[in-house]
């Protein structure tokens, strides 16, 4: 499977999806959801305000209590965990990392001449 991560925005957060898709449509509030899901408030509105991500535990739990699969909101969490990675100071850095494929050859061959 491929996961398709937006160029130009960061994807939707989990949180994001907790709140538009099963939050507000069901009427229920953060504190009850809370409560099904076995754990705390604080917990849950950090995810749902993006201070959090979600964890395999939280996933399972999810999926259990909402319905959408374990893996569904890992990858959701996940295209947002990259897409913030590639956008992040570092990545500028690892961009200029050197490839180790076409290195390796002239390394070996660079090697060899230095050991006749």
């Amino acid at each position: 499977m491929v996961l398709r991560i937006p160029a130009h925005r960061r994807p939707t957060t989990p949180g994001e999806i907790i709140v538009r898709e099963f939050v507000e449509p069901l009427g229920i509030t953060q504190t009850l959801l809370a409560q099904h899901l076995g754990i705390t408030y604080h917990r849950l509105n950090e995810i749902v305000n993006g201070k959090r991500g979600i964890t395999t535990d939280t996933a399972m739990r999810l999926e259990r209590v909402l319905g959408p699969s374990a893996g569904f909101w890992l990858n959701a969490q996940y295209a947002v965990d990259l897409y913030d990675a590639r956008h992040s100071p570092v990545a500028k850095a690892i961009a200029r990392l050197e490839p180790l494929r076409g290195n390796v050859a002239a390394h070996r061959t660079a090697r060899a001449r230095r050991s006749a």
